[in-house]
């Protein structure tokens, strides 16, 4: 039987458009796919170009490009910290003249910002603290950690608890932590690390695929709640671990979602630590959460606070009477809102450095970096898909920080409120169905694994094919940049170049470069006689 010729308009139309094309190339170049639009002006000159710069998306499904660089990016900050023998060298830098500058510029701001609350000039004092956020989030962009003070001062003091512990958990050996980060070694040649793994508690029980043999059994509050406080949970066994084994332990961890949605934690520990010791310090560690009941909702959807603008505060919608402060409903609080613990199920092992069993854990860590949670964890039965909206309904009615909108609709005022501030709705990572029980950061890495930041080791890789580069001859100096004035183009601005163009130019520069660098591969290879040489020198000597 012959098959009928086709017409070549249908030919045509069968074929790829020419985005998804550029698309292809791109991706096989390494090129991010969803570059922002950067005008670049020149103040000496006055010339001005538009610049690709990168995404950064860590969701391969987003931009394929972008999310296998901060994989490998992580795989090497992973390695580098996991096996040190050596103290890491602190390389925190001083302040620069531009942080310094901001900083003086916000205290400008919080200054006006404080006498327009003061006079009443609610508009004006949202636009400032708008301004407050953005500075801050420059100073956090040139390198600054930590938090800046907040513009609305330090408040009331939040009241004291006891330390004492509960009595429903074991009690734990208290040593005086020394600075030492570095395991011990073992018969003069062998310094073993860990890996372990730490899970959530129960809920009830589940099925094969994750979602619960009886939902209406199943405590969907206390997993809600878990997931956001899982960070602090962690942050809380990180502590007591320090003090039960006395030395200052490093960690490389992610955070991943098991089938049921709860988080579960996978970290790489330089040194070693005995089974029973991890085993006894998850059994101990506890976070109790000190915030306001938040069981019963006081306001629903078609019910809500209003806000003030006279007082700048919400108030009830029917008395106007104002809703209880954030500070004083803390006062009340007698006993905690919740009680954080991990699972029985701890799953501890010894690594060698060096070895394929290091390797094959550390892509083990970042598997799943570059997959968003639906991905991880997708919904295939319709048991799962009503135990994801199950437990997303729950933590859209959970409060995710002390700022979060959604205390408005348990009668508290949260903290900074506004009145832009739209109850029961926070933007917060706990709230997003895309980050169903995955609130926070999906890996958390200690300050001192491996004495450099992510832009360090992107800096030691970039400096690395430069030197590669110069030893062939090909010059790569670094560009004097502070002639240039970056600025954003918002999307649909006419002077922006199609996409396509910027992709086009990034793959053309991205094929020159990899054009170059494996000439400087091939100049570094000595000749085959030599290699077999070399090779050999050190087991002779």
């Amino acid at each position: 039987m012959s098959i009928p010729e086709q017409d070549d308009t249908v030919v045509r139309l069968r074929g790829p458009l020419s985005a998804d094309v550029i698309t292809a190339a791109a991706e096989q170049h390494g090129v991010c796919v969803r570059p922002f639009t950067m005008e670049v002006t020149d103040s000496d000159t006055g010339s001005v170009r538009h610049v690709g710069v990168p995404c950064g998306s860590t969701v391969e499904s987003v931009c394929a490009p972008c999310a296998k660089k901060a994989k490998a990016l992580r795989m090497v900050q992973c390695r580098e910290g996991w096996h040190m023998a050596t103290e890491p060298v602190d390389r925190r830098g001083e302040a620069t003249a531009d942080q310094r500058a901001l900083v003086e510029y916000r205290a400008d701001l919080v200054a006006a910002y404080r006498e327009s609350v003061e006079n009443g000039e609610a508009g004006e004092a949202d636009e400032l603290r708008e301004e407050i956020r953005t500075v801050d989030g420059e100073l956090h962009a040139s390198g600054m950690r930590g938090r800046m003070p907040n513009p609305d001062g330090a408040g009331r003091r939040a009241p004291k608890r006891s330390t004492k512990r509960r009595q429903d958990v074991p009690d734990l050996p208290r040593l005086k932590v020394a600075k030492r980060t570095v395991g011990r070694e073992y018969a003069g040649a062998y310094r073993p690390s860990m890996f372990v793994t730490l899970t959530c508690d129960s809920y009830g029980r589940v099925r094969g695929d994750g979602s619960p043999v009886n939902p209406a059994a199943y405590d969907y509050r206390r997993a809600a709640r878990d997931a956001v406080h899982f960070a602090s949970l962690v942050d809380r066994w990180w502590q007591n671990l320090r003090r039960a084994v006395g030395w200052d332990v490093q960690y490389f961890a992610t955070v991943e979602p098991q089938k049921r949605t709860a988080p579960h934690l996978h970290a790489a520990i330089r040194g070693s630590v005995s089974h029973e010791v991890l085993r006894q310090v998850t059994a101990a560690t506890y976070l109790q959460v000190w915030w306001p009941s938040h069981d019963e909702q006081v306001y629903g959807r078609y019910r809500l606070p209003v806000w003030d603008p006279e007082e700048r505060e919400f108030v009830d919608p029917d008395t106007r009477a104002p809703l209880t402060a954030w500070a004083d409903a803390v006062d009340q609080v007698e006993d905690p809102a919740h009680v954080a613990t991990f699972g029985a199920q701890v799953h501890s092992k010894g690594i060698l450095g060096g070895t394929e069993e290091s390797g094959r854990h550390i892509g083990y860590l970042t598997k799943y970096l570059t997959k968003s949670t639906g991905e991880v964890v997708e919904a295939t039965t319709d048991a799962q898909r009503a135990h994801h909206e199950r437990l997303h309904a729950e933590l859209q009615i959970t409060p995710c920080s002390p700022r979060c909108a959604v205390w408005l609709l348990y009668g508290v005022q949260p903290l900074g409120v506004t009145s832009k501030t739209v109850p029961g709705h926070c933007k917060g990572r706990a709230h997003r169905r895309s980050t169903l029980g995955l609130p926070g950061r999906r890996v958390l890495v200690s300050r001192k694994w491996s004495g450099k930041t992510l832009a360090d080791h992107k800096a030691d890789r970039v400096g690395f094919v430069r030197r590669m580069l110069a030893a062939v001859g090909i010059a790569k100096p670094e560009r004097d940049t502070s002639r240039l004035v970056w600025r954003k183009l918002a999307p649909g601005d006419t002077s922006a170049p199609p996409r396509a163009h910027l992709l086009m130019h990034a793959i053309s520069e991205r094929i020159t470069w990899r054009a170059e660098y494996e000439t400087a591969l091939l100049a570094a290879q000595p000749p085959p006689g030599e290699s077999n040489l070399s090779a050999t020198r050190p087991m002779a000597a």
